[in-house]
């Protein structure tokens, strides 16, 4: 394994085991999706700072605001991330106050609040409300019963990328009809068009690459997921790089992690920690340019996928969030 992917690997681990003796009470799935988040930003978890950002969180947010959801572990460590926390919320809050004039309450407004306060000026919310309730009617509209609140991150996310509402409706449909048939989960199959549809290049070669990935991995015995995991194969699919590259990094990676605490026998199961994973190598080439095969679409695919694999982790969490919900109240 190259010494770029070690390191996060190491790191991930770290930081899943310190937010875990933080939160003792959290689900599992969240722990690792924190994780991924410290990671992804080349940092190390740290717990006074995330006891520091709990406790802004708890002061500036009502007791049954929908802050208070599932997800809030979620949006304490997106604060922590961030070297001016008490800034992020408020930057938050003002976004939230905005989409509740386009959308109903839900646990998912607050961390599509906290990503379009990370992503676009304070001048720009509203205009971006807007276009995210438009994009969200658009997925209402081709999809009635798989669309729900946990699609409005996504909305957003393509509500900021520079597509057209004509470009988004097209290559969402082409991609969702051509992988429709290869998945069993709808649900996955829409998460999965969204993030293929934010990346370059022709709908049905990202979806033909998809489907080449999962195969690949379950000739070698790598059996991939077919729900939440989708979302990040897709950003896999998308980098600009080697295939076979790609395939044995994710490997190698699984290989180290079913050898750590959480991951083996009893922990996290597979498909999961294949997800697991698929995150970070898509991290590790898309802070590396070196790694993925340069050309002039590779440089601004880089961008694209950036924003891919802030998506494939909406998903994630998302899906987290639910089996999180489902758990408490069995």
């Amino acid at each position: 394994m190259r010494n770029t992917l070690s390191t996060l690997c190491e790191n991930f681990i770290e930081n899943r085991e310190t937010i875990k003796a933080t939160f003792r009470w959290e689900s599992t799935e969240l722990y690792s999706i924190c994780a991924a988040l410290f990671t992804d930003k080349r940092q190390k978890a740290d717990a006074n700072k995330m006891i520091y950002c709990r406790d802004i969180f708890k002061s500036q947010v009502g007791l049954f605001s929908n802050f208070r959801g599932t997800i809030k572990l979620v949006m304490i460590c997106m604060m922590a991330i961030d070297s001016k926390p008490e800034q992020k919320l408020k930057r938050t809050l003002d976004a939230y106050s905005v989409l509740k004039g386009h959308f109903f309450s839900s646990e998912y407004l607050p961390l599509t609040s906290m990503i379009i306060s990370d992503l676009v000026s304070s001048d720009r919310y509203n205009n971006i409300a807007e276009r995210t309730r438009h994009i969200y009617k658009l997925m209402k509209d081709a999809h009635p019963f798989l669309t729900s609140s946990e699609d409005s991150v996504f909305a957003a996310l393509l509500a900021i990328s520079d597509l057209t509402d004509e470009q988004i409706v097209m290559e969402t449909k082409c991609c969702y009809d051509f992988l429709k048939p290869e998945f069993f989960s709808r649900d996955a199959v829409q998460s999965l068009s969204h993030v293929l549809a934010l990346g370059e290049g022709k709908a049905e070669d990202k979806c033909r690459k998809t489907i080449a990935l999962f195969n690949s991995l379950k000739e070698k015995g790598y059996r991939y997921g077919k729900n939440e995991e989708l979302a990040t194969l897709g950003v896999l699919a998308m980098l600009p790089a080697d295939s076979d590259s790609v395939i044995n990094d994710v490997i190698e990676v699984d290989n180290y992690l079913s050898a750590q605490k959480g991951y083996g026998l009893f922990g996290i199961d597979k498909k999961q920690r294949l997800m697991h994973a698929g995150m970070l190598v898509a991290s590790d080439y898309i802070d590396n340019p070196n790694n993925l095969t340069m050309g002039s679409a590779a440089i601004g695919a880089t961008i694209s996928l950036i924003v891919a694999q802030q998506a494939a982790m909406c998903a994630v969490i998302a899906a987290s969030s639910v089996s999180a919900s489902s758990s408490s109240s069995s």
